[in-house]
C-alpha cells in the first residue's frame, strides 16, 4: 500500500453530502455533453488532455455562443476536473466565499492542498494554451504527493 493510497478512495460507509452529489452530477453532465466526439472521459488524470482539447475547440466558437452556454460549459468542465482530483486523490468540497466558487481540499486533517478549477477553466478559454489544464493539474498532483503534515497550498 502506497503512502497516499488512503486518499484515493472514500470510506465505503462515509455518506456523500449534497454538495458532492451536485459536483458529481455536473461532471457526469460534462461527459454527456462531449462523449460523442471525445472518447475516454473516464475521470483519469490522462483524460484531462481531452478536457484541454475540448476547451480549445470551445474557445474557437465562444464568441458565437450565448453567455449561458459558455457559463454552463465552464461550470461542468470545472466539476469534471474536481472529480478527477477527488476520485484519484481524495478530498472534500467546500464553498469558497472569497471567490464565490467551489473548492476541493485534499489531505485533511494531515495537510490541505486546495484546488480551484473554475478560474483556470475560464482562463483556458480566454488565454489559450498558456492555461493548459493538464499542466495546471500536475501542479496539484505534485503538491499532494509531496505534502507533509501541516502543509497548506492553494492551486489556482
Amino acid at each position: 500500500m502506497g503512502l497516499f493510497d488512503f486518499l484515493k478512495k472514500a470510506k465505503a460507509d462515509e455518506p456523500i453530502d449534497d454538495f458532492t452529489k451536485q459536483v458529481i452530477e455536473e461532471s457526469l453532465d460534462f461527459i454527456k455533453l462531449f462523449k460523442e466526439r471525445y472518447i475516454g472521459l473516464d475521470f483519469t488524470v490522462e483524460s484531462l488532455k481531452k478536457v484541454d482539447a475540448i476547451l480549445e475547440d470551445v474557445a474557437e466558437f465562444q464568441e458565437d455562443m450565448e453567455e449561458l452556454q459558455v457559463k454552463t460549459i465552464i461550470q461542468k468542465t470545472s466539476a469534471y476536473i474536481f472529480e478527477v482530483a477527488r476520485r484519484n486523490y481524495g478530498g472534500k468540497y467546500y464553498w469558497y466565499e472569497q471567490l464565490a466558487q467551489p473548492i476541493l481540499v485534499t489531505g485533511q486533517p494531515d495537510f490541505e492542498i486546495s484546488l480551484l478549477a473554475l478560474e483556470k477553466v475560464k482562463g483556458r478559454l480566454k488565454n489559450g494554451k498558456e492555461d493548459n489544464i493538464p499542466y495546471f493539474f500536475q501542479g496539484y498532483v505534485d503538491r499532494v504527493k509531496k505534502a507533509k503534515p501541516g502543509d497548506k497550498a492553494m492551486i489556482v
